[in-house]
C-alpha cells in the first residue's frame, strides 16, 4: 500500500513536470513584433511596467531582465530589498523609482517597438501584464535603464528574439550595471557601499 511519502513524491514530481511544460510552452511561442507602439499614461506606470497601445490593442507591459525601483510604499518589502541592493535609503529608492518612471516616459514619447511572447507577468494587480522587450531609437530600453543606474539586471530572462542566449544577455546587463555603479549615477549616486571603484 502506498505511503504518504510516496503520494507526496508523486505530487511534487507532477508539479515539477507541469512547471517544466509551462516553461517550455512560454519559450516555444513565437515572438510577436509590434511596431509604432505608444506609451499610455496610467496611474500605476513605473520604470519597468507601463501601459502600451499598439493599434487598437492596449495592455500593460513588464520589461524582461530588469527591475526598476518602486515609486510608492505599496510593497514595502520590495522597496527594502531594492534599497539594500543599491545601498541607499528607502526614500532615496522611491526617488530613483520616480526618476526611472520619468525617464521611460521621456524615452517613449516617440513610437517604439515591442517584442513579446504574450507570456503573463504575474503581478499583484488585477490586470494581466505581459512580458516584453522594448526598443526605442534603435536602443534597448532595458539597457538604457540599467546603464543609467535606474534599474538593476534582474528578473525573468528568456532567450532573446534574435536567438541570443539569456545567460549572455544577462552578463551584458550586469556589466552595464557595474559600469553605472562605478560611475555613481542613478541609484548609485548616493550609495553607501565602500567597495564602489
Amino acid at each position: 500500500m502506498p505511503t504518504t511519502h510516496t503520494y507526496r513524491s508523486l505530487i511534487i514530481t507532477t508539479l515539477l513536470c507541469i512547471s517544466a511544460v509551462a516553461s517550455y510552452a512560454r519559450e516555444s511561442k513565437p515572438w510577436v513584433t509590434l511596431t509604432n507602439c505608444e506609451y499610455v499614461a496610467a496611474k500605476y506606470n513605473d520604470g519597468d511596467s507601463f501601459r502600451v497601445r499598439s493599434g487598437t490593442n492596449e495592455f500593460t507591459l513588464r520589461l524582461y531582465y530588469v527591475d526598476a525601483p518602486e515609486t510608492t510604499m505599496t510593497y514595502p518589502d520590495r522597496v527594502q530589498q531594492q534599497s539594500e541592493h543599491y545601498g541607499i535609503t528607502m526614500d532615496e529608492t522611491l526617488r530613483v523609482g520616480a526618476q526611472a518612471k520619468e525617464r521611460v516616459q521621456e524615452l517613449l514619447r516617440e513610437p517604439f517597438i515591442v517584442r513579446t511572447h504574450w507570456a503573463s507577468a504575474a503581478g499583484r494587480g488585477r490586470e494581466t501584464r505581459y512580458y516584453g522587450f522594448v526598443e526605442v531609437g534603435g536602443k534597448s530600453l532595458a539597457e538604457v535603464l540599467v546603464s543609467e543606474g535606474l534599474a538593476q539586471a534582474k528578473g525573468v530572462a528568456p532567450n532573446l528574439p534574435d536567438g541570443e542566449k539569456a545567460s549572455v544577455y544577462m552578463q551584458k546587463l550586469e556589466g552595464l550595471e557595474q559600469a553605472a555603479r562605478q560611475k555613481r549615477i542613478g541609484a548609485w549616486a548616493t550609495t553607501q557601499e565602500k567597495d564602489v571603484k
